[in-house]
This record gives structure tokens, sequence and C-alpha cells, in this order.
């Protein structure tokens, strides 16, 4: 992980933590968003430096196992941009994963950890011509698209390859919608689809994403019923798609209450058989946060605790973290990190929740009601929950000369 301490093996009461172990799933009474024995342990022994990101693998491999109970007919593609260190795709690769991959980087990382190109898909509809022709050399052969003119790509680049088309969902209940940049209409997918056989392409199937972190359960049902109706439209034209992709949305555990993943594996199937049938395609998953957030968390030192006379009673609490470090998804407080600290349970106060950086915009928390408590002062250390996803890649490169977030794969 450049510019980050990312280690291997780790001194932990004499002992070491192996690279790259698959442990055996904690008890299943453990609560998702908890911070594990196993962390509390290596921040108690080994006292990393802050702010730093620990992420238990044995819950990247709970999570995995659960989803696959939830959807057993399902392959689950993991989304390597949601943590891609590769203590992460080892252990996922181990467990029969396949990976989704934004970039010809991400595919090479996959490669790198012994991943077929068979098991790789490159799934980002935003793709430069010459890094499909890279994909395409290492054996990938599975690619996404949207419009006409990332089609024209492929079919020039990956010859015979199979592709599917993304189309748009409004990201409507999700906390990170993920909707205008991406997907077409269902009307254009058809088009699109059948044009790809025309290119000497395979065209198979249909893709969309509900949103990062969608709690509806209902837009599933939504985004399926605009699927197989492009399925029924391109067999109307003589052409059998076999390919459906559910995309991500599994959400990690954060202030908000969520449903278990058994309730979405239960809704998805549902509204497969309701939509498909007895013919039902070929269906594949992309999770990213549902599989690593819940297993990090990050701990951060306080900087400073301030009164500022324009705001009297409402503390500023600056960490040595903010947005620029690993916590952009704090943006408009769209996910909000659930918080532990040293004196849980004595008194608290209304906060704004700040990082270190010298820019007006490094505020992480201001509406979103976070009350912490009155004994916290600087020098103080506290932990950010289900922080395993979408943090340390997210962190700037020497912004305001600060280093990127250490990571710790235990």
């Amino acid at each position: 992980m450049a510019g980050g301490r990312l280690l291997g093996f780790q001194d932990f009461k004499g002992g070491l933590w192996p690279q790259n172990t698959l442990c055996f799933p904690s008890p299943r009474g453990l609560k998702p968003a908890a911070m594990t024995d196993k962390i509390r342990r290596f921040l108690t022994d080994c006292r990393p430096d802050t702010p730093c990101l620990v992420v238990d693998l044995d819950v990247v491999a709970r999570n995995y196992s659960d989803l696959e109970r939830a959807l057993p007919e399902a392959e689950i593609f993991y989304a390597v941009k949601a943590n891609p260190a590769k203590e992460v795709l080892t252990t996922l690769l181990q467990m029969g994963a396949y990976f989704d991959s934004a970039s010809i980087y991400e595919i090479e990382t996959c490669l790198d950890i012994g991943a077929s190109p068979d098991r790789i898909a490159f799934g980002n509809t935003i793709k430069k011509s010459r890094d499909i022709a890279r994909a395409f050399a290492h054996g990938v052969r599975l690619f996404a698209f949207d419009s006409r003119a990332e089609l024209a790509k492929i079919s020039t680049n990956a010859p015979g390859a199979s592709v599917f088309c993304r189309i748009y969902m409004g990201g409507v209940g999700a906390d990170w919608p993920l909707s205008r940049k991406f997907g077409c209409e269902p009307s254009l997918a058809t088009e699109l689809l059948c044009q790809a056989v025309e290119d000497g392409l395979n065209p198979a199937g249909v893709s969309f994403h509900v949103g990062s972190q969608q709690r509806n359960l209902e837009q599933w049902d939504v985004a399926i019923a605009r699927a197989a109706e492009v399925f029924s439209a391109v067999s109307a034209r003589g052409i059998e798609l076999e390919l459906l992709n559910l995309g991500g949305g599994f959400p990690a555990h954060y202030r908000q209450n969520i449903e278990p993943v058994a309730n979405y594996g239960k809704a998805i199937r549902a509204s497969v058989f309701k939509h498909f049938g007895s013919h039902q395609p070929r269906i594949i998953v992309e999770p990213g946060r549902g599989i690593v957030g819940n297993a990090g968390i990050l701990q951060t030192e306080i900087i400073l605790v301030a009164e500022k006379s324009r705001e009297p009673g409402r503390r500023w609490v600056f960490l040595d973290v903010g947005k620029f470090g690993g916590l952009p998804e704090t943006f408009e407080e769209a996910i909000q990190y659930r918080i532990t600290t040293p004196y849980d349970g004595g008194p608290a106060g209304p906060v704004v929740l700040a990082g270190p950086t010298c820019d007006e915009v490094d505020v992480l928390y201001d509406a979103a009601g976070y009350t912490l408590p009155l004994a916290l002062s600087d020098g103080d250390k506290i932990e950010l929950l289900s922080t395993g996803a979408y943090t340390a890649t997210y962190a700037s490169v020497c912004f305001n000369g600060f280093p990127p977030l250490s990571e710790y794969y235990i």
C-alpha cells in the first residue's frame, strides 16, 4: 500500500501475526460493529502510532461466509476498491471469491496474489483503451460498459470478450448513492447489447448498483425488475442473455440500524424468482463495504478540545485524522461512524468533530448530533468503528505533510 505501513507480520505477545492467514470465524454472537477482542489486544499490546486502521481478517472471512449463505446461487465478486490490501484479497481468494476490479492496477494486484484471470471482471464503465487491451492480454474476458463509446473501445481492444451493460439506478435509500455518473436507461442498454453482437462481442447480461450502504431492501426488486425488462427486450430480438449482476450495496453497521444480510438474501432471491421464474440467469454480486467495513477500526488521537465563543456549550474536537486522511465519506455527513472512547458512560456533551488540516472543509461531523464524554482531552485515543472499507485507499498523499493512514491486518 503506497505510502502507508502495511505490515504482514507484527510482533504480538512474543509471537507473530501471520500474513494472509485464513482464520476460523469468530463466534456467531459477536456484534457486527463491535471492536473484536483480537483488535483490542493488538491495540493494547502493540500501541501503534495513530491514526491507524486495524482490520480483523476473521471478520472479513465471516462476512463473506454470511453472504455466501444468504445468496448460495450467486458468485461473489469482491469489489476490490473497498479495500485492496493483499491480506484481504488473499483471505477471500482462499474462500473462493471472484474479484470486481475498477482499474488495471487492481486487476494486476489480484493476479499478483494468485487469482486466475477468469475470476476477475473489469467492472468500471470508464476505462482507457490501453488498459482494456492490457487486461485482455492478461486473460480477463468480462468487461462492463454503459455507453456506445465504451462498447466500441472494448470491441477494438478485447475482441470476442463478454460484456455486461450497467443500467441506471437513482440510489434511493442509499447513504452513498452512486447514481448520476453511471448507468444507461434500459432502452439504450437493449440497443447496445444487440450492437455488441454486431461488434463481435458476447453480450452476457445486465448489471446495476442500488447505491452504496443501501438500507432499503425493496430497491433490489426495483432494479431486478428493470434488468428483467432488458432481458425480455433483447430476447425478443433473438439474443439470450445469461448474466444478472446485482452489484454491491450491502451495508456495514454504522450509527443506523441495518437488516441482517440473511434478510437481504431472502429479499433478493424472492425478487429474482418473481421476475425470472424458473429460467434464472447466472447471478453475481459485487460486495465491498459489506465484506470489509465491519472488520476494521480506525484509532485516532485527539489533538485539541476547544470551546469557541461563537458556539457556547459545544466543543470542537480535533482529531489526527480527517477528510483528507481517509474519511472523505463523511462528506455531507453521509457515512456516520460509531465512536468509542475511554470515558464512555460518563457525562457527555455535543461536539463538532474535525480533522487536523488547515482546510475549512476538513470537518467531519457538525449537524449529525454527535455527543462525546466531557472528560476527553488532547492525547486521548478514540476509535471509529466499521472503518474497514473506503478509508485507507481514500487517504491523500502528504496533504499538509501528513503521511497516509497506517494499516495493520491481523
